[in-house]
């Protein structure tokens, strides 16, 4: 019954502080009674006797024999050998006697159970106020537990208790996050899959004994594709992973690597005037960067029109690339949603090339480096996609 009793927090805080406060008034009252003792000691005191013409008729000492709230009783000894006893009723009032409260006998349980009384209903609302925000937190962690992602607890307060719920909000809404966007990859990737493998399907049953060109053409362009979002899965899988060891990180010169990728995608390549080599260095993995730089390059060939330009700038701590297209540009609306996996914009086809992957791993990349992207206006039309990273 007892283990019943206690199994609360807020009963366990409670009766901490009343079995405190009683310890506190015990040791007060030991203390008091200590010096009580000490001032009801018999002291000696100096007694003048005297007639009604004022005359003193005998000088000598008192003993005080009572202890108070017992009436009062004094011994007189005289300087010729007299004895005298004084004696005091004991006080009496309205009632008959002294209140229990102040009796030598009880007065200190009194001052016990009024001290406990006191406590007892002054702390409870306190302490069952800030155990009721625990409980709380217990019922939303619970829900969350549960599978409820959407649970979150107030976050009431100044104290360690709202920083708790601050600091669970935060995580089960990074876990949120994180599980919606596997689903939402999960779903997409198989609608994606499902696309080419109906193709080759289709391709095979059209080959024939002698297939043609344009059908090799197909079939392996459609393969290609395949091979491409499988590694474009497994890689935005693996950056969603903080965890993830994703390679090795070192110092990488960003002009080396643009002029790689330019060259290979056939884009132009600038470098804004006044920056040198060692500010266009940071502190990444090579692999990664690499592929962001081509993902942006690869999304202007795509998309774009005519000559596309790669331009690295350095400004303060942030060294950033900059990838120029000449394309239809993108609307303000929609430059954010572009980063979203699988998002396509309206009117692009599949024919183009593409599993809408390519932005999302560039941002995701860019943010597991520091940093971020951006899509802005190109001045004379097109789109400019603008990594920024921090420098070494």
């Amino acid at each position: 019954m007892i283990q019943l009793f206690t199994r609360h927090l807020y009963v366990r805080i409670w009766l901490a502080v009343l079995a405190g406060v009683a310890v506190v008034t015990l040791a007060a009252g030991w203390a008091w009674q200590i010096a009580d003792e000490q001032r009801t000691a018999p002291l000696p005191r100096e007694v003048v006797l005297r007639d009604t013409q004022d005359r003193v008729i005998g000088t000598g000492t008192s003993l005080r024999t009572s202890r108070p709230g017992e009436g009062l009783e004094f011994t007189i000894s005289l300087k010729d050998g007299q004895v005298f006893q004084m004696q005091f009723g004991p006080r009496q009032d309205r009632q008959g006697g002294p209140p229990p409260w102040v009796r030598p006998q009880t007065g200190f349980f009194w001052l016990l159970g009024l001290v406990g009384l006191a406590t007892a209903i002054g702390l409870f609302p306190i302490v069952r106020r800030l155990t009721q925000r625990l409980e709380t937190l217990q019922r939303g962690v619970q829900r969350w537990g549960d599978g409820d992602l959407s649970a979150r607890v107030p976050e009431d307060g100044q104290d360690e208790v709202a920083d708790l719920s601050i600091r669970f909000n935060s995580a089960a809404a990074r876990v949120e996050t994180l599980v919606r966007s596997h689903k939402s990859l999960l779903a997409n990737a198989s609608h994606e899959l499902r696309s080419p493998l109906t193709r080759i399907r289709m391709g095979l049953e059209l080959m024939g004994e002698r297939p043609s060109p344009t059908a090799r053409e197909e079939i392996s362009r459609n393969i290609g594709e395949l091979d491409q979002l499988i590694d474009e899965i497994l890689l935005s899988s693996r950056l969603d992973a903080s965890e993830a060891d994703l390679g090795t990180i070192e110092t990488v010169d960003l002009i080396g690597l643009a002029a790689e990728e330019s060259a290979r995608a056939g884009a132009e390549l600038d470098l804004a005037e006044g920056t040198d080599s060692t500010a266009l260095q940071v502190q990444g993995v090579s692999r990664l960067l690499r592929r962001a730089i081509r993902n942006l390059l690869e999304n202007a060939r795509r998309y774009g029109a005519g000559t596309i330009e790669l331009r690295l700038e350095a400004d303060g701590r942030w060294a950033r690339v900059r990838v120029d297209d000449r394309g239809p540009g993108v609307p303000v609306a929609l430059r954010e949603r572009i980063f979203e996996p699988f998002y396509r914009l309206p009117g692009a086809s599949e024919r183009e090339g593409g599993v809408g992957l390519g932005l999302a791993l560039v941002k995701s990349i860019a943010e597991r480096h520091g940093g971020s992207v951006r899509c802005e206006d190109r001045p004379g039309g097109g789109a400019s996609f603008v990594i920024e990273l921090p420098r070494t």
